[in-house]
C-alpha cells in the first residue's frame, strides 16, 4: 500500500495574500512563510476563495463545492449530518482527525455533529485569558467601526497568551506524543489576524510604518458597488487620519508577524518528531481584509475586492514526492484544496466535487490551472433571514456595536444581492441581481478603482465573461449522488407480488 502523508493544514482568519513578505508588501514581515515559500513549498499568488466570509469560504474548501450548490452562501449555514466533507473522509478512510475547537463548519446546534467528523477536538480556555486590550474607543464612531485596538497587555512573564497560542501548544502537545501508527491529520483554525486589531509586544513595533504601500482611497474609485458604498457611509471612516490609518494596518501587519512565528513554531516541532518531510503541509486563509483600502474595515459579504478574495495558500507535499518549490502565478481557488488533499492522500472523492488537485503546478510551477476564478455571495430579497442585522433582534444590534455599519447595509435588499464574481488573470466581471454589475480591467487597474461596466471598448470581454459565468453555474449548479436511490420500499415491492407468491413460500420471498 502507497504510504500516506501527515495531513497538517494551518488556517488563519482573515489574512490577505500580501501580508506576507514574498507577495511584495515591503511593510510587511513573515521570514519563515518566505523560507517556507522557497525552500519546501509552493507559494501560489493568485489563489482566490469561495466567499468573503469564513463559513461559507471554508464550507467550499473543505468539501470542493461552490457556496450555491448546497446554500452555504452565507454566515448562518454550516454544513448538517448528511454532507461529507474532508475530515469525515479522511477518517472514513484511517486518519486520525485532530482539530481545536475553531472550525467555523459544523452546525453546532446539532448534537454530536462536530464531534463526529473527528476523533479528537482540543477545547481552548483551559487556561488563564489573556490581559484585555487597552479600550482606545473614542467618542467618534471611527472609533468605534474601526475595529482598533492598538497596542495589548501582557502578563507577569511579559506575553499575552491568547487562545491561538493555546491551540498550537495544544497541537505541539499532540505531535510530540504521537505514536500511532495510522497517518494522522491535523486541523488548527486561529482568530489572528481578525478583527479586532490589536497586538502586543514585541510584535506593535516590529512593522517599519515608513514602508507602508500607498492605501486605496474610496474617494479614488469610480462606481463600486452598493453594499461597499453603504458600509463605507455608515462606518464614517473619513473621520480618521491618515497616520491613524497607518497605525491601524501596521497592527494588521504585526498580528500577521504572530502567525507566522506560530506556524514557524509549529514546523519546527514536526521537524524534531521526525514528522516534517512525511507531511503535506498547507498554510492558507479562509478570505482577506480590507484594512483600510477602500477606506473600509474588515469584510463585505458580496463584495470582491482583491483584498477581501485573494488570499493567501502554501503547500508542501510529502518529501516522496516531486516539488517545484517558489511562487506560482497559475489561477487557484481554494476548492482545489480539497481536491489536492484527497490527491495526496490517494483516496477517490467517493462523490462530485468542482476542485482540480494542484499536483501538477506542485511538480511543475510552470504549469496552468484554471482560467478563471470564482467567488460569490449575498441573498434574494425575501431571503431576510440571510442577514446578520437581524440575528440579535427585529431591531437590530446598537449602532455603538463594532459591526453595526456591516449589518445594517445588509438590510438594503439591492446592496445585500446575490452577486457572483468570475475572474481571469487580466479581467474581473461581478454580475449582481440588482443594481449594477463590475467590470474591471486589471492590466491597466489593477487596485479595482474604475468600474467599466458601461464602456463600450470592454463589450465583447464582458459578454465572453458572462457567457463563462453562466455555463460555470450550469456546470456547478447541483450534484447527482453516486448512490442509486430505490424508487420502492420493501413494502411497495411485496404488496405487488404477494398475490402471485405460492403458498408456504412467504417467507421465502
Amino acid at each position: 500500500m502507497k504510504k500516506r502523508p501527515n495531513i497538517i493544514i494551518f488556517n488563519p482568519d482573515e489574512m490577505r495574500y500580501d501580508a506576507m513578505s514574498h507577495m511584495g508588501n515591503p511593510a510587511a514581515e513573515t521570514p519563515f512563510l518566505d523560507e517556507f515559500a522557497g525552500k519546501d513549498a509552493v507559494s501560489f499568488r493568485n489563489a482566490y476563495c469561495q466567499n468573503s466570509v469564513c463559513v461559507p469560504s471554508r464550507c467550499s474548501f473543505f468539501t470542493g463545492l461552490y457556496p450555491h450548490v448546497h446554500g452555504h452562501r452565507t454566515m448562518s449555514s454550516l454544513l448538517h449530518p448528511g454532507e461529507s466533507n474532508l475530515f469525515s473522509e479522511l477518517r472514513e478512510n484511517g486518519y486520525y482527525v485532530w482539530m481545536n475547537d475553531r472550525n467555523d463548519l459544523f452546525a453546532g446546534q446539532i448534537e454530536g455533529w462536530a464531534e463526529s467528523n473527528a476523533d479528537e477536538i482540543y477545547y481552548c480556555g483551559q487556561v488563564k485569558p489573556a490581559p484585555r486590550a487597552v479600550n482606545r474607543q473614542g467618542e467618534r464612531n471611527a472609533d468605534v467601526y474601526s475595529h482598533f485596538n492598538g497596542k495589548l497587555g501582557t502578563d507577569e512573564s511579559g506575553r499575552n497568551y491568547t487562545s491561538d497560542d493555546e491551540a498550537v501548544d495544544a497541537a505541539i502537545k499532540k505531535i510530540r506524543g504521537w505514536e500511532k501508527e495510522q497517518p494522522l491529520c491535523m486541523f488548527l483554525g486561529l482568530n489572528y489576524p481578525h478583527v479586532p486589531y490589536q497586538i502586543e509586544e514585541p510584535y506593535f513595533s516590529a512593522i517599519d510604518r515608513s514602508k507602508l504601500p500607498e492605501r486605496i482611497r474610496y474617494e479614488d474609485c469610480i462606481g463600486k458597488s452598493k453594499m461597499l458604498e453603504l458600509i463605507h457611509e455608515y462606518e464614517q471612516m473619513e473621520e480618521y487620519s491618515e497616520t491613524e490609518w497607518n497605525e491601524l494596518r501596521a497592527v494588521y501587519l504585526a498580528m500577521c508577524k504572530k502567525v507566522d512565528e506560530q506556524f514557524d513554531k509549529l514546523c519546527r516541532e514536526l521537524k524534531k518528531a521526525g514528522m516534517y518531510e512525511d507531511s503535506l503541509i498547507i498554510f492558507l486563509s479562509d478570505h482577506g481584509d480590507y484594512t483600510g483600502d477602500y477606506s473600509v474595515t474588515e469584510k463585505s459579504q458580496n463584495s470582491f475586492e482583491d483584498c477581501v478574495v485573494r488570499v493567501p495558500l502554501l503547500i508542501k507535499p510529502p518529501v516522496w514526492e516531486k516539488t517545484d518549490p517558489g511562487i506560482s502565478d497559475a489561477m487557484t481557488e481554494l476548492v482545489d484544496f480539497y481536491a489536492t488533499v484527497m490527491d495526496y492522500a490517494d483516496i477517490k472523492p467517493q462523490r462530485t466535487q468542482f476542485g482540480i488537485s494542484l499536483r501538477p503546478v506542485i511538480e511543475d510551477r510552470r504549469n496552468e490551472n484554471r482560467k478563471y476564478v470564482f467567488c460569490e455571495g449575498g441573498r434574494l430579497p425575501e431571503e431576510k433571514h440571510c442577514d446578520e442585522f437581524h440575528v440579535s433582534g427585529p431591531n437590530g444590534p446598537s449602532e455603538k456595536f463594532a459591526y453595526w455599519p456591516k449589518m445594517k447595509a445588509q438590510t438594503d435588499d439591492e446592496a445585500h444581492a446575490k452577486a457572483t464574481m468570475i475572474r481571469s488573470t487580466e479581467f474581473k466581471y461581478v454580475s449582481r441581481i440588482l443594481g449594477s454589475d463590475e467590470f474591471y480591467d486589471l492590466r491597466k487597474d489593477p487596485q479595482e478603482k474604475h468600474n467599466c461596466i458601461h464602456e463600450k471598448c470592454y463589450e465583447t470581454e464582458i459578454t465572453k465573461m458572462q457567457i463563462a459565468l453562466m455555463k460555470w453555474m450550469q456546470e456547478t449548479a447541483d450534484v447527482v449522488p453516486y448512490e442509486l436511490d430505490s424508487r420502492f420500499t420493501p413494502e411497495m415491492l411485496w404488496n405487488k407480488v404477494k398475490r402471485m407468491c405460492p403458498k408456504g413460500k412467504e417467507g421465502e420471498v
